[in-house]
């Protein structure tokens, strides 16, 4: 105890000047120098701390008017930027060759930046890839438009073809009906096939068989077997499909190249031409 008090007689005389000082040791001068930086860069740090965990209220005040007034506040620093600028300064005085001085001369506005930087460039890098996708979706599209369009022109090409080949087969139809009853009830399944399904050709006046004749001239009901498919024009007729027999008469008052037609429930009229009649 005497030591420690003689020790702390001499070093406070040394401090107040009243003593020529000790000459120490270098790394004692050094430990003892780190400690006093350590002791100053500690408490500032601590007091700084407390003024981020405890704001001060006349600066809440000013926020607070400045707010309400509409005004912008002046540029100054916050409270975590101060607590940062006291930890990086601390940093340098220790030096960057100790623990806490290499540890804090990453400042934090720099770590802040680099994130920001990776940020941007991740960012930069997406959009850069959306632009350039730009160029080769238009791309696609055109390609998919080229496509459509020749899709659009095979398929109405196809449909002119089938118009051509209908039109000669509806040119040589009337030839089909000029033979006699006699000639179309022979003709082979092969020869009706020339007659294309769902078409409907103008009945011609009269091309029909004696027994037609002579059904229109009689008021009684008879079979007759159809010759070919009919789709019907209006509410008023009936469809037909080939070789289906139905029931015909003939009306006072309609015209000569039809003929009444029933079919179970069904009844409307009919073209004379698209019918044989049965015994």
């Amino acid at each position: 105890c005497l030591i420690c008090l003689s020790f702390y007689l001499s070093f406070t005389e040394e401090k107040l000047g009243q003593a020529e000082r000790t000459e120490l040791d270098a790394h004692l001068e050094n430990l003892l120098g780190r400690a006093e930086a350590t002791k100053h860069w500690t408490e500032r740090v601590m007091k700084q701390t407390e003024v981020l965990l405890q704001p001060n209220p006349n600066v809440r005040m000013e926020e607070f008017l400045y707010e309400k007034l509409d005004r912008k506040l002046p540029t100054r620093a916050n409270n975590h930027e101060l607590l940062g600028e006291c930890m990086i300064d601390a940093g340098h005085e220790f030096g960057p060759g100790t623990a806490y001085g290499g540890t804090q001369t990453i400042t934090l506005a720099e770590t802040e930046l680099r994130i920001a930087q990776s940020e941007f460039d991740r960012q930069a890098e997406i959009t850069r890839l959306l632009l350039e996708g730009v160029s080769s979706t238009h791309a696609h599209h055109l390609r998919c438009l080229n496509d459509f369009v020749d899709a659009q022109a095979s398929y109405y090409a196809q449909c002119y073809q089938y118009m051509v080949n209908l039109q000669k087969q509806l040119g040589s139809f009337p030839a089909t009906f000029s033979s006699n009853n006699n000639a179309l009830t022979a003709t082979s399944s092969a020869s009706v096939s020339v007659a294309p399904p769902s078409l409907t050709p103008a009945p011609t006046p009269g091309q029909a068989s004696p027994s037609l004749n002579e059904l229109r001239s009689s008021s009684g009901p008879r079979k007759a077997r159809v010759l070919y498919d009919y789709d019907a024009a209006s509410s008023s007729e009936l469809s037909l499909l080939a070789d289906e027999v139905i029931t015909v008469s003939s009306v006072p008052g309609m015209d000569s190249d039809w003929l009444m037609g029933e079919r179970g429930h069904q009844k409307g009229k009919v073209p004379i031409t698209y019918l044989e009649l049965l015994n």
